[in-house]
Order: C-alpha cells, then sequence, then structure tokens
C-alpha cells in the first residue's frame, strides 16, 4: 500500500492543465552582474553542448509531461541532450538492477529519504558540489538541506514536496451547518459535532482499511502537540514509543475518534479504504463532510467525483493544538547523482532553482519547497494555497515519519505502525495498550 500512496500523491491538483504564467523563466539576462554571481541563475549553468545526460525517475503520463518541461529548460540552458527514463514504482528495484549492472543513469529522482540514504552508504550516489549546495542555500529551507544529506555530506536537491497537512470538506454541507472552516482542534471537534447536530451522518470520513491513513493522521497530531524536535526523536525511536508525548497525541486523536457520532463506527471506518473515504465527502447524498489526507485528494475529487475543487470542494490547513505554530507533513522526491560529471552537477544546480520549480508547478501536478519561486506559477488557487503553506512551515516541515521507519514498522499492511493504528482506532479509550504495542513493534524493527 505504500506503492498507492507514493503513485496518488502527485494526481492532478487543478481542474485542469495550464500553461506556464510566470514570465522570465528563460533565464535571466547573463549581463547582469547580479545573476552572474547567482549560483541559482540559468546564465550561471555551464555550456554544456554535445554532453548527454540520463535521468531517471517513476513518473509515467501528465507527470512526466510535466517533468519534461523542467528537462527542456536545462536543456534550452545548457544545449545538453536528456534522456528520460521511467522506472514505474518500484524504483528502488529497477535503480538496484541498473547499478549491479554498471549502467545506472546520471541522475534519478528518489521518493524517500532512507533510499538516499541507502545509496549513500553503499557509495551509489555521490555528494553535490559547492554550486548546487549554494543554490539550495539560496532557494530552500534548511530542513531541506538536512533530508538530502547523509552524515556530514549533501547529496541531492529537493525537487517537490507534498503537502499532507490539508483537511477536506463539503462545502454546501458546511454552509447548511452555518459553520467556517477551523483553524485549532478544538474548533475542529466542534464543528464535527455541530455538522452532527445538523444531520450529517458521519461528519469525519475515516478511511481506516488503509492503515497508513491512520499513520498520517498521528503524525500531523503529534507535530502540533510535541513539537518538531520531539517529532524527530520519534522518527529514529531516540525516545519509545511510551514516552508522555506519545500519550498525549494518542488521547488528542481519542477526542475524535473516541466518538461515534463524529466518526461513525469503528467498524465501518476500518473497512472504509482511502478513496472511498474520499466519495464519502464528495457525492450528491454524502454521508460525510470532512475527510483529512494530503493534497492528492483533490485528485480524487477530480477523478472519482463531480465536484470541483476550489468551488464546492475546499481545505483548510491541519488544525493548531494549543496554540502551535503551523507545520506542514509531507513527503517528496530528491534528485541524487549516480555520475559526479560536470553536466550532472549542472543538472542538480539548474533544479534548485526558482526557474525549475516554476517549471515543475506549472499544472497543478506538484508542489515546491523553493522559497524564490514566484507562487503565480500555479495554475490555480487550491495548488498555490498547498504550495505556499509547505513553503511558509520552513523549518516547521517534517517528512512523513512512517516513510522514514523501517518498513517492517512504518510501511507493511497488516503490521507494525498501521495495525496498531487501527487496533488503537478501533479502541480509542486503550492509549496505555496502543503505546505498548508500538513500542514493541518500533523495538524489533529499529535493532
Amino acid at each position: 500500500m505504500k506503492t498507492t500512496r507514493r503513485r496518488v500523491t502527485h494526481l492532478a491538483i487543478g481542474a485542469a492543465a495550464m500553461a506556464l504564467v510566470v514570465s522570465g523563466c528563460g533565464g535571466s539576462d547573463s549581463s547582469s552582474d547580479d545573476t552572474a554571481d547567482d549560483p541559482t541563475s540559468e546564465s550561471s549553468l555551464p555550456d554544456l553542448e554535445g554532453e548527454s545526460i540520463e535521468v531517471a525517475a517513476v513518473w509515467t503520463g501528465a507527470e512526466q509531461k510535466t517533468f519534461e518541461k523542467v528537462l527542456a529548460g536545462f536543456s534550452d540552458a545548457t544545449g545538453a541532450e536528456v534522456k528520460y527514463t521511467s522506472t514505474g514504482d518500484d524504483i528502488a528495484t529497477v535503480l538496484g538492477t541498473k547499478i549491479k549492472g554498471g549502467q545506472p543513469p546520471d541522475v534519478a529522482m528518489l521518493p524517500q529519504p532512507g533510499l538516499l540514504a541507502q545509496f549513500a552508504e553503499s557509495g551509489d550516489i555521490q555528494p553535490v558540489n559547492e554550486d548546487v549546495a549554494a543554490a539550495v542555500d539560496e532557494n530552500y529551507a534548511a530542513i531541506w538541506k538536512d533530508l538530502a544529506s547523509n552524515g556530514s555530506d549533501q547529496y541531492g536537491v529537493w525537487i517537490d514536496a507534498s503537502n499532507k497537512s490539508t483537511v477536506w470538506y463539503n462545502q454546501m454541507l458546511f454552509d447548511d451547518a452555518g459553520i467556517e472552516a477551523p483553524t485549532t482542534w478544538d474548533e475542529f471537534v466542534a464543528s464535527a459535532q455541530t455538522l452532527s447536530d445538523s444531520g450529517v451522518q458521519i461528519p469525519v470520513s475515516l478511511g481506516g482499511a488503509d492503515g497508513w491513513t491512520l499513520t498520517d493522521w498521528f503524525e500531523n497530531v503529534y507535530l502540533r502537540t510535541a513539537g518538531a524536535d520531539m517529532y524527530d526523536q520519534l522518527t529514529t525511536h531516540e525516545i519509545p514509543w511510551t514516552d508522555p508525548s506519545v500519550t498525549t497525541a494518542l488521547e488528542t486523536l481519542a477526542e475524535l475518534w473516541g466518538e461515534e457520532t463524529l466518526v461513525g463506527d469503528s467498524g465501518t471506518a476500518l473497512q472504509t479504504d482511502f478513496t472511498g473515504s474520499v466519495t464519502n465527502v464528495f457525492d450528491a447524498d454524502a454521508q460525510s463532510a470532512v475527510v483529512y489526507e494530503g493534497g492528492f485528494v483533490a485528485g480524487v475529487i477530480n477523478d472519482a467525483t463531480d465536484f470541483t475543487v476550489g468551488e464546492d470542494a475546499n481545505f483548510f490547513e491541519f488544525p493548531a493544538v494549543d496554540d502551535s505554530e503551523p507545520s506542514v507533513v509531507g513527503g517528496g522526491d530528491v534528485a541524487v547523482q549516480f555520475t559526479d560529471s560536470e553536466v550532472s552537477q549542472a543538472f542538480l544546480t539548474y533544479l534548485a532553482s526558482p526557474e525549475a520549480a516554476a517549471a515543475m508547478v506549472s499544472t497543478g501536478s506538484f508542489t515546491s519547497a523553493n522559497q524564490n519561486l514566484d507562487s503565480s506559477a500555479y495554475p490555480d488557487e487550491t495548488s498555490k494555497a498547498l504550495g505556499e503553506a509547505i513553503v511558509e512551515a520552513g523549518e516547521n516541515f517534517r517528512f512523513d515519519m512512517s516513510d522514514l521507519a523501517p518498513s517492517a514498522f512504518g510501511g507493511t499492511v497488516g503490521a507494525g505502525e498501521w495495525k496498531d493504528l487501527q487496533d488503537f482506532l478501533a479502541d480509542p479509550s486503550d492509549v496505555e495498550g496502543a503505546q505498548e504495542s508500538l513500542e514493541a513493534n518500533a523495538a524489533k524493527a529499529f535493532k
């Protein structure tokens, strides 16, 4: 099911693909003294006429076409020929086979920091040079450099970033209940109760059949109740799952999950998959009004319902808990180089630029953490808001915790964290039991 989540992350967010709307994406005037010294400017890239580079990523279809805009921008700026190879979802296996055969791509887009660490420790990928590092420093918050590093070496550039801290709602049902999008957890729970009182059968739709949705719930609540530093410690199992900070997060979740009038019968929730949890909300005879999941919910709405994102289907940021700072849990793809060549380093430098980010977000299929991206590059207000939230989170962005954990704990159907949180959804009163089970499974996986 991890693969399923990976592929839905970049479904189109906007109602329709639009041409790139940012001017100046062809690069700055090379005669400018400022751009000559700017490591992110296209004019600072070398002339690579006659050189070639192979780039690999998971993307196919519409996503591939979007990424090809980025590749074309690099080719136009440098003269280099770019060959794109789609690996499909099983990128780790495909790259492993190519490495064993002595023919890895020059650059690949990896969907997880753990995969970057694996290739770095095996010596298969190469650290970035000073130009790439300078471009990242210029355009990204420090957390993105950390996520692209292993030990003291930086290995990559985050070409996209997904926002998994969004709560989607049926605008008509909110209007009928006389409520607006909540900003705090207490308001969120109260709004769910108001929806119930107004006749909504199951105010908050849970996709508990897919355990990964529950890990995402926990991660957002934990980041807001425990803070970023504690989040980092729990992610690496420096603190146990029996820690009081986990108790607080689970008790907070129980305020919602433990109320049948708000989330329905737990048995029904545990039989509802992710897609079903979305369509339950955005249906002509909707039984639910709210569903939590990432920005990729918009793609399901567009593909599987008659609702229109930004009109009768909207979202609000995951609510603050006890005045917590704005935070975002998410994912993304990081570009790394298997060959340490001038063209590979130049390509990574280009990927860190606002120009590359503008091409990447131009259709609404991707969002970016590039702080110097003009947000008018997004084709619609929804994708723009999703991207802006990532940038505004800055150092309070955290990568999906379960994706960083060993797969035996954070990514296995019917086991580890997925199963433990499903059991907790079945009985939200047993916080202590849930913590003990989570800790026992984490301890085994992190050996």
